[in-house]
């Protein structure tokens, strides 16, 4: 799935801007935004489970076309579907290309499609002390309902449980 450029572009991107669905060539670019993303990244086979085995997780990539027209890709987000629930189980954008609404173009687009397929509600788990993305997901409505204690093993830092419900419609 991708948005047209109209609904993808961002004022800082020009339109530039494509969602589209994680291929297996993109593993190598998603794993080392990933690392780079993260002080606990997944391990190196995490992704190609996830997009090769496992029939409950949708992933997308954001694409951003370069100058010379070959695509790069700056984001990704993952989701899984869990009865009638989105379960975000990760996001990340490349560290150069953050504050410039690619997040919020994967989260919408993440959203939007899991509506259509019957999730009725998403959910995820965010650090205590990540108020960047909490901003981004109050913004399309997320509420905290909880804390994990100790969640995050390299820190032991609590993690904010946050919930949407009912999804937007698509």
């Amino acid at each position: 799935m991708s948005l047209s450029q109209a609904d993808a572009a961002s004022p800082l991107l020009n339109g530039n801007l494509l969602i589209r669905p994680m291929r297996i060539e993109d593993l190598g670019i998603v794993h080392e935004i990933d690392g780079l993303s993260f002080s606990l990244p997944w391990p190196a086979n995490a992704f190609r489970y996830e997009l090769m085995e496992n029939k409950n997780s949708r992933l997308w990539v954001a694409e951003l076309a370069g100058q010379d027209g070959v695509g790069m890709v700056v984001g990704v987000i993952v989701v899984w579907l869990v009865v009638d629930e989105a379960h975000i189980a990760t996001l990340a954008v490349h560290p150069d290309y953050r504050r410039r609404g690619i997040a919020t173009q994967l989260l919408q687009t993440a959203l939007q499609a899991c509506a259509r397929l019957g999730m009725r509600s998403a959910t995820l788990e965010v650090r205590a002390g990540n108020l960047a993305a909490q901003t981004l997901y109050r913004r399309f409505g997320f509420e905290v309902v909880g804390r994990r204690r100790a969640y995050y093993q390299d820190n032991h830092e609590d993690a904010l449980i946050m919930t949407l419900s009912p999804l937007p419609c698509a």
